[in-house]
């Protein structure tokens, strides 16, 4: 019996953690959570996750009208080899991008694989309507699109930045930081005034 008590004794008398040890735990663990959320700055990463998604973006657009370029011999807002139309700070999805001289025809809709009945406006399926849908959007980060016109021009797209990351590129491009060289000629004026955009390439 004795024996039997014995081996019982440092079963029973195990304890678990006091209501305080608990109270203890639970407030450091809620002081480091604070640490490190204020050491993140979770709205800096969120801004910067969608302007790395608007870059992105930007990327495709400018690859889909150099992939049109170079097949077609002209861009998708003009009309023919022989036009030379510009784009000006052209803004996506606020109002209908057309073709230069046919407002039936959707410059979109020409990059996309939309089926369109506008003649001389065949699709070319170099961007999905996946993608079109998203830029085109009314949440969405407006991209602004720049090209001179003329053969060899280069096709720049912008939008406004949202975090303070991209804010200071976009600063350093239009102030002609030494990490970019002198902005080239056709650099679209309208980038830089009293929002700085950041602009690809």
């Amino acid at each position: 019996m004795k024996l039997f008590r014995a081996l019982l004794k440092p079963i029973t008398s195990v304890a678990g953690f006091t209501m305080i040890e608990l109270l203890i735990v639970i407030s450091i663990l809620g002081i480091l959570a604070v640490a490190v959320l204020s050491a993140i700055n979770p709205i800096e990463q969120i801004n910067r996750g969608r302007d790395t998604g608007s870059q992105s973006d930007a990327e495709q657009l400018i690859s889909a009208a150099d992939r049109y370029n170079a097949f077609q011999g002209y861009y998708p807002w003009q009309e023919d080899p022989s036009d030379t139309a510009a784009v000006s700070w052209t803004e996506i999805g606020s109002t209908a991008w057309t073709v230069n001289g046919d407002a039936t025809c959707n410059v979109l809709d020409r990059l996309g694989s939309t089926a369109t009945t506008a003649a001389g406006c065949t699709n070319s399926n170099e961007i999905k309507s996946s993608f079109t849908a998203r830029i085109t959007a009314g949440s969405y980060n407006s991209l602004f699109v720049h090209n001179e016109g003329d053969a060899g021009s280069t096709t720049y797209v912008c939008f406004e930045p949202q975090s303070d990351a991209f804010t200071v590129k976009a600063s350093d491009r239009c102030d002609a930081a030494a990490a970019y060289g002198d902005l080239p000629p056709d650099f679209p004026a309208s980038a830089c005034g009293t929002v700085d955009y950041y602009c690809l390439p």
